[in-house]
């Protein structure tokens, strides 16, 4: 597996937003409050992708998650994830919505939960409100209590 580095990058970054923008993700609200990004950087220096999270009470969730098309195909989203992961706290409950990578997810210990299972300050973010097709998959980190 190739490891990679994160780096802060504001949500205002042209890189961020330009890849997401390839890659058809959502942009709109990346300048909103509660919202950390990152760049994601291989040893060799080279940006890669990007990541997100944003807080949600006691949970987290993971957003905004891109490699860059060149570097597709190298395990580096499973590097992406792992080194986001990192940056949430133990104890935080962390949700995603996908629309095109649910099993990739649950080959990182992602599992499908339905909306009712989701907590209320998850569900009433913007992406999980109004962004994200009402048809995208919301998945859990299925990891044991802290």
């Amino acid at each position: 597996m190739t490891e990679t580095r994160l780096e802060p990058v504001p949500g205002s970054d042209v890189g961020l937003k330009l890849a997401l923008a390839i890659s058809g993700l959502a942009t709109e609200d990346l300048e909103e409050r509660g919202r950390s990004f990152f760049r994601a950087i291989s040893p060799d220096g080279f940006t890669v992708g990007y990541a997100g999270i944003e807080t949600c009470g006691d949970a987290v969730l993971l957003r905004s998650m891109v490699i860059l098309p060149e570097h597709r195909g190298k395990a580096l989203g499973r590097s992406l994830t792992t080194e986001t992961l990192k940056t949430v706290k133990q104890s935080s409950a962390v949700f995603l919505a996908t629309t095109t990578a649910a099993q990739f997810f649950e080959n990182l210990g992602f599992i499908v939960v339905e909306r009712g299972d989701v907590p209320p300050a998850v569900l009433a973010t913007r992406q999980l409100s109004g962004i994200c097709p009402a048809s995208a998959t919301i998945m859990k980190l299925d990891r044991p209590p802290t």
